[in-house]
């Protein structure tokens, strides 16, 4: 069973008496990543700096090792912890002195910070780069030589606020997949923060939604992604259809939801009579022209007509009206090859196990 590393209690962080950040409980297990998500202003960075130490909350506590760090020497705890942000704030001095920076803090000999800062230089692909000044560094270079200055003093706690913000796409793709392969490589225990769910889901072992300051939901990425806890979360985490309804009938764990008129149908325990939220991601959800001869396992067939279309990558979002809105992501393929058009009758499908219900 892994070791609690670092846990909160009952925290509380205000800003001119509005709470900004709160959090009941939670811990974090030693060898995990946990990705913190949640909207811009949703207070992830405050809680990144109460857990570095940085900023002492109004309320509760953080442990680190089952000490409390506000009642510890907090130097020494942040000398266990490796913080990347989002800016990287580099030594106007080489790559190599920036790397090295923290071990040499630290008193280590000479010969230990060479041959430790030549292997984060290897390991981050940034060798080449060892005598070229900070400020001459492009903006992916720059996260490199903070990631290899985090990883070289070999961290108990790696702290990463939204590091790959400002990157363009290729550069951003390419250090996602390093730093997932370290992270595999290295075990140590992460804390990322990010708004892009996509990150969330390659990088976490678990997940923690934090939305109006309120850490909502922790889970694994596939429970918090598929089983939302409440409509709040379902909407950050791309479930976009979300309608009320009531369990009209429950047999089984076989449930019959009426939802404005329809009959839709469900699983779960959930007794008659109860209200609920209706629940589907968009790609669970499949579009087919008629609903004449279609052979599919899909419980729920629902005939409408489109009403927008928006192009999403290689991906189109569709919003189909069946009498309530349905909103499915279908490939440029699919879509080119039914010949989809706004204003065309089309059948919304989707599996019973593909819906999940939360209590309203």
């Amino acid at each position: 069973m892994p070791e609690t590393i670092l846990g909160m209690k009952d925290l509380i962080v205000r800003y001119s008496d509005k709470t900004v950040l709160q959090v009941d409980s939670l811990d974090i297990q030693e060898g995990e990543v946990l990705a913190v998500i949640g909207p811009n202003g949703a207070g992830k960075s405050t809680l990144l700096l109460v857990l570095s130490g940085l900023l002492h909350p109004d309320l509760g506590q953080v442990y680190f090792r089952g000490k409390s760090i506000q009642q510890e020497n907090e130097l020494a705890y942040r000398r266990r912890i490796a913080l990347v942000l989002q800016e990287p704030l580099l030594l106007h001095r080489s790559v190599f002195d920036n790397v090295a920076a923290g071990l040499k803090f630290r008193g280590l000999p000479r010969a230990d910070v060479r041959q430790r800062t030549e292997e984060w230089l290897e390991r981050l692909e940034i060798s080449h780069l060892r005598d070229r000044p900070a400020q001459r560094l492009s903006g992916g270079e720059a996260q490199r030589t903070s990631l290899a200055r985090a990883f070289v003093i070999q961290p108990e706690l790696l702290m990463l606020d939204e590091p790959f913000s400002a990157l363009d796409a290729p550069t951003r793709a390419r250090l996602l997949q390093d730093l997932h392969a370290l992270l595999s490589q290295t075990s140590i225990t992460t804390i990322f923060i990010t708004h892009d769910l996509d990150e969330a889901l390659l990088l976490g072992d678990r997940v923690a939604v934090l939305l109006g300051g309120i850490l909502r939901q922790v889970g694994r990425p596939q429970d918090v992604f598929s089983a939302p806890s409440d409509n709040d979360v379902a909407s950050f985490v791309g479930v976009e259809t979300v309608i009320p309804g009531v369990v009209t009938i429950s047999q089984n764990g076989q449930l019959i939801v009426d939802a404005n008129g329809l009959q839709l149908e469900a699983v779960g325990e959930f007794p008659n009579g109860r209200p609920v939220w209706f629940c589907l991601r968009p790609e669970d959800i499949t579009l087919s022209i008629s609903d004449g001869g279609v052979i599919s396992s899909a419980r729920n067939r629902l005939n409408g007509h489109i009403t927008r279309m928006t192009p999403s990558g290689p991906l189109v979002r569709v919003i189909v009206n069946c009498g309530l809105p349905i909103v499915a992501l279908i490939t440029r393929g699919s879509a080119n090859e039914m010949k989809l058009t706004e204003g065309q009758a089309i059948t919304a499908s989707f599996k019973a196990t593909a819906v999940h219900l939360i209590p309203r």
